[in-house]
């Protein structure tokens, strides 16, 4: 008998469909949703404590506030758990995280820093509670909502989102400050989350695993014992601390090397920031294009040596001195290879959890996304005093081989299997 033919593969759909279309919107608006609220806390709030007259050491102290986005996997076990009584367990506690989100943005603008700086940081460790809550949902959420195979793209379209609420919070933010109260400058900004808020009235909420967690027990035992019963537990997280650990090192420093090489902050803001933002975004949304075609392990590959080289790149500055031109062609390389990547991380991160408790896992895993930032970026300005710029950013470089020896056993050239949700 003649042998079986194998089935031919199904037709890729085109790629407009793939970029067009519901899941896509909805990851783009949450992620301006998401990032919005991160620099209300920071940027602007340090800038309204300076105009109030505000202690140096108390502005310094605000940026404990920001605690609850580290460990945002404490609670995120209730929100797997329970299930609201209105939109399911998804989009319930979403618009419940928006809409006292929302809430204490404004009751932020109306504190007075001046009069009752207590009160202030009160109100602004509420915007950071409801924003991470509203972090841990969307990611479970976009985790849920998206395919395997989606999950690339997905993760340009949030992150792209992400970072445009950021320069609004910021950039917006500072400038309406010139011109109005910074009460009614907090309030617009709540108002600016109402777009997130409809998406997640209209979008559809992700089946129900069928064993999903029973009870309160399950749900705060059981995402830990599933992911450390895994062979690749450890290797998955040190690949999660150390991927980025080079290129974070590398821009920890880049203002007072800019400086250095006697570039004045205009061309640093009009070069770096501005430029650098629209090379930010188109990395990260081509990142997600080649991942929807070749896969997240090869480009967690392509992309981690290409974040090297632009590291490198730095080097080569430094050798070149004051010229417009070879910054603006470094910052190119550097901001698209930094948006391809952190697409193709965060894509990772989302495939390792289980869908019976995402928003845990995932909580848990971009919670140690961060630790790397912190602390690996601590000695950096050591280790350029004492080797030079040239030889600093040779190191960063280096600092990023285990992280890429790692993909040897997690992506050998091919994509491994989500966890079973079953």
């Amino acid at each position: 008998m003649p042998a079986a033919q194998a089935s031919p593969a199904p037709p890729r759909p085109p790629l407009w469909r793939a970029i067009l279309n519901r899941r896509m919107l909805v990851s783009l608006v949450m992620g301006f949703s998401c990032g919005l609220p991160l620099l209300l806390t920071i940027t602007l709030l340090q800038a309204w404590m300076k105009d109030e007259g505000i202690d140096l050491t108390l502005i310094g102290l605000m940026a404990l506030v920001g605690l609850p986005y580290t460990i945002k996997f404490l609670w995120a076990p209730l929100l797997d758990r329970y299930t609201p009584p209105f939109l399911g367990r998804r989009r319930g506690w979403m618009l419940v995280a928006q809409v006292l989100l929302m809430a204490a943005i404004v009751l932020l603008g109306l504190s007075s820093p001046g009069r009752h700086p207590w009160l202030m940081a009160a109100a602004a460790f509420l915007v950071t509670f409801f924003s991470a809550s509203q972090d841990i949902v969307v990611d479970a959420y976009r985790r849920e909502d998206l395919s395997d195979q989606e999950l690339g793209l997905g993760s340009s379209f949030y992150v792209n989102g992400y970072r445009v609420g950021m320069l609004l919070a910021s950039g917006g933010g500072l400038l309406l400050a010139d011109h109005l109260p910074f009460s009614a400058v907090y309030a617009l900004m709540a108002a600016c989350l109402l777009p997130g808020v409809l998406v997640t009235l209209l979008t559809p909420e992700p089946p129900l695993p069928a064993d999903r967690p029973r009870s309160l027990g399950q749900a705060v035992l059981e995402p830990f014992r599933e992911y450390f019963g895994r062979p690749q537990a450890l290797l998955i997280l040190g690949f999660i601390l150390t991927y980025k650990i080079g290129e974070s090192m590398a821009t920890s420093m880049t203002t007072p090397f800019y400086l250095d090489l006697g570039f004045s902050k205009s061309e640093i803001g009009a070069v770096v920031k501005l430029f650098g933002f629209g090379a930010t975004l188109g990395g990260s949304f081509l990142g997600g294009l080649l991942m929807l075609r070749l896969g997240t392990g090869r480009c967690l590959w392509g992309f981690g040596i290409l974040q090297g080289l632009a590291t490198l790149g730095f080097t080569a500055l430094a050798h070149i001195g004051h010229h417009v031109p070879a910054l603006a062609a470094v910052i190119t390389l550097e901001n698209v290879s930094a948006g391809m990547g952190t697409a193709a991380y965060m894509a990772f991160m989302a495939q390792q959890t289980n869908k019976r408790f995402t928003a845990t896992q995932y909580a848990l895993l971009s919670s140690l996304m961060g630790i790397p930032r912190v602390l690996a970026s601590a000695p950096t300005g050591l280790l350029a005093k004492h080797l030079g710029w040239s030889w600093f950013f040779i190191f960063c470089t280096l600092a990023a081989l285990p992280g890429l020896a790692l993909l040897l056993k997690l992506a050998p050239g091919k994509d491994q299997p989500a966890p079973e949700t079953a």
